[in-house]
């Protein structure tokens, strides 16, 4: 973001501290509030009529959290983004992004180009859950965790990864323990240690990389 652009939100940016589960955007509900991560990240998930839930997206410190309504004219969305990794984040309401949006034609532009990230994202995971075996869906998504944090652990439970996943705990389980036997992680109680990342990579089998590879060229490298 340009530094004009950063001036034109920064007087309406708060800071603020988020929670494990935190919902920031519920589904069906008006979007007040976007969110910019700072440190953390947010899952977005989609749910079935029985109240499964799959992750569609992770957003961290390299997006906004709730853009994509608001950016293409809607004010809800039937997805739920909540905390998975708590941390500080920058909230601003709705009325001043849009305000600064329709001031700045590059802010416009950029946030449009991220909704682009996102959706390369979203149906990338689709293409995975729907190819690809457990194990080497856990090892892309704990790669993109690892992403947005720093150093190598990462807070999460056998049943958020279940969640995550779309499987069932025992399923989620009996990866996690393929990745360690392979030592690619390490996994206590609540937290997960990357080990090799570059393993986890190799073992995504070219899941991972398309949506890292689109943001590249349309954020960092605008």
């Amino acid at each position: 973001m340009s530094p004009d652009d950063f001036a034109l939100l920064q007087p309406h940016l708060q800071l603020v501290h988020t929670e494990l589960r935190q919902t920031l955007i519920a589904p069906n509900e008006p979007v007040k509030q976007l969110f910019f991560p700072e440190t953390g990240y947010v899952s977005m998930v989609t749910q079935g009529s029985q109240g499964d839930k799959v992750e569609a997206a992770l957003i961290g410190w390299e997006g906004i959290v709730g853009a994509s309504p608001v950016l293409l004219g809607t004010d809800r969305t039937p997805h739920h983004s909540f905390v998975q990794a708590p941390g500080k984040m920058l909230v601003i309401d709705k009325s001043a992004l849009c305000a600064a949006v329709d001031q700045s034609p590059s802010l416009h532009k950029l946030l449009l180009r991220y909704t682009q990230v996102l959706l390369v994202e979203a149906v990338q995971t689709a293409f995975v859950n729907a190819s690809y075996q457990i194990e080497v869906r856990l090892a892309r998504w704990v790669v993109m965790c690892h992403d947005r944090v720093d150093g190598d652990e990462l807070t999460m439970t056998h049943d958020f990864v279940a969640m995550m996943l779309g499987v069932q705990r025992s399923s989620a389980t009996l990866a996690v323990q393929a990745l360690e036997g392979l030592l690619l992680i390490k996994a206590k109680r609540g937290r997960m240690t990357v080990r090799d990342r570059q393993g986890l990579i190799d073992l995504a089998d070219g899941g991972y990389g398309l949506p890292e590879a689109e943001y590249a060229r349309l954020i960092e490298g605008a």
